[in-house]
């Protein structure tokens, strides 16, 4: 059965930091996409971040450009977002993503199109206080 789970969210200080982390099993593709994205109360669910398997791209949103880095360990098929230098606007549940998308995709840069990933985890909430 594909599955991703989340963990290391938490309550942290507006200027901390919080390791996020993202294991996928039961996948048995070789080439993917996943990504980080979060939704706060009220707001739709935004991308934040994403990590191709094939080359190890990377993106990000503007919003968190230099704050957060995103990087996978494929042989324990795990994806981390490390957010520092958090603010309160970046309270939200994070949730980790896999979709299999095309080279137009990111050309598009649609890469954080909820509609072109079909698995998700659970969430973790992210709390930063003021």
């Amino acid at each position: 059965e594909e599955q991703l789970v989340e963990s290391g969210g938490g309550l942290v200080q507006a200027g901390g930091s919080l390791r996020l982390s993202c294991g996928a099993s039961g996948f048995t593709f070789r080439d993917y996409v996943i990504a980080w994205f979060r939704q706060a109360p009220g707001k739709e669910r935004e991308g934040v971040s994403c990590i191709s398997s094939t080359d190890g791209s990377t993106y990000y949103a503007n919003s968190v450009k230099g704050r957060f880095t995103i990087s996978s360990d494929n042989a324990k098929k795990m994806v981390y977002l490390q957010m520092d230098n958090l603010k309160p606007e970046d309270a939200a549940v994070y949730y980790c993503a896999l979709g299999i998308l095309s080279w137009g995709d990111f050309i598009s840069r649609r890469f954080f199109q909820t509609q072109l990933y079909d698995y998700w985890g659970q969430g973790t909430q992210v709390t930063v206080s003021s």
